[in-house]
């Protein structure tokens, strides 16, 4: 029955070639079952091996999670490619299997050291040759897309530390502005997370395991820092819809149409088209909260707090399920309005650095926001 090892290790053959060019090759964010597969088994192993403490711990654990991916890959891929040739080389030779997989790994590796004369067996070992070098060189090439898109994401994230605070929030984004008179900044802050935006969709939708990839500062995450930057768009838009810039409505929809196409290719269910008044999980005391503490900063809204809450809710409605289901996913940091995670966490609000002048008593350099700031949600987040 040498026939049934041949046709099963010409099938997994064909089944790995169609996965590594679905992963590594076409430009399509196509589903690739072994990506998430080992996302699914390595996030848990290494949420069981963080030590005890926190959100801190959490993070420090997955770190690991976007390079053992990668390295994952590599060793499925040449694993499969060596049981699949290891297969054929028993249904065609008829050679034990001990030496049937001696002769693929040998092959398989372009180590040479058990090639015979057996003419029947040399396609077989020239394709088993090329196909090692094939899979690695793959790897290598795919790293510096990966890490090209990477750094243009830790760019802006990091720029925007100074306008949002870590982790970052949405009112924070624009308490900071109008406290040192920066309001106007607001619309090239748009335009390069509408950019942004656009770049994350098409590169973490392409290649799906970039989702997986942590900022070098454990509260900084691109996630929460885009959730932020909508929120800031929103909450401008709903409160002062005379004077918000444009950019604002530009950045929500990139912000959203992102998510949307990171969802698909994640496979994560999703409302395309959901009512304006349709259920959101953030609450009205929150949204005042909020709009409060603004206020205390000298914004000054065009729209009483509870007649811009349908308008900020009917922007936010089109992104927030996503989000928040995404950055549990991703074990993101828990910052304030982005939704629970899977470990015990309670939401952090942004530090704000004292405004400290010369001969002044100076306090703490970084202290939480002044009165007035929401408290971290409870059950709401």
């Amino acid at each position: 029955m040498t026939w049934i090892s041949g046709v099963a290790g010409g099938l997994l053959l064909a089944v790995l070639g169609a996965n590594v060019l679905r992963t590594l090759v076409v430009p399509r964010g196509l589903y690739s079952v072994l990506v998430f597969r080992l996302w699914w088994l390595l996030r848990r192993l290494l949420r069981l091996a963080a030590p005890r403490g926190g959100y801190d711990a959490i993070d420090r654990a997955q770190t690991w999670l976007a390079p053992l991916i990668l390295i994952g890959m590599l060793t499925t891929w040449l694993g499969g490619a060596l049981i699949g040739f290891g297969l054929l080389f028993h249904a065609v030779s008829g050679l034990a299997w001990g030496s049937a997989f001696r002769e693929a790994g040998s092959s398989l590796f372009t180590l040479g050291f058990a090639s015979g004369d057996r003419l029947r067996l040399s396609a077989l070992d020239f394709m088993a040759a090329s196909t090692g070098p094939v899979l690695i060189a793959l790897q290598i090439a795919y790293l510096p897309t990966l890490y090209a898109a990477y750094n243009r994401r830790e760019l802006e994230v990091t720029l925007l530390q100074s306008r949002a605070g870590e982790p970052a929030w949405g009112p924070e984004i624009l308490a900071r502005q109008w406290l040192v008179d920066t309001e106007t900044a607001l619309p090239e802050l748009y335009t390069n997370w509408e950019r942004l935006a656009s770049d994350v969709g098409e590169s973490h939708s392409t290649y799906p395991v970039l989702v997986a990839f942590r900022s070098p500062r454990p509260y900084r995450h691109w996630l929460v820092g885009l959730i932020a930057v909508m929120d800031a768009a929103a909450l401008q838009l709903a409160l002062t819809p005379r004077t918000a810039p444009p950019q604002a409505r530009l950045v929500l929809r990139a912000g959203f149409t992102a998510l949307r196409d990171i969802a698909r290719a994640l496979r994560v269910p999703f409302d395309p088209d959901p009512a304006p008044d349709a259920p959101i999980r953030l609450v009205y005391a929150e949204f005042e909260a909020a709009v409060d503490m603004l206020e205390a900063t000298g914004f000054h809204p065009e729209r009483p707090t509870a007649e811009a809450w349908p308008h900020f809710h009917g922007w936010r409605v089109n992104y927030e399920a996503i989000a928040y289901d995404l950055c549990r996913r991703c074990d993101a940091v828990p910052a304030l309005w982005s939704g629970p995670r899977d470990f015990p966490s309670t939401p952090i609000p942004p530090r704000r650095p004292a405004d400290r002048r010369p001969g002044e008593d100076h306090t703490d350099p970084d202290s939480p926001p002044p009165a007035g700031s929401p408290t971290p949600p409870g059950a709401a987040d």
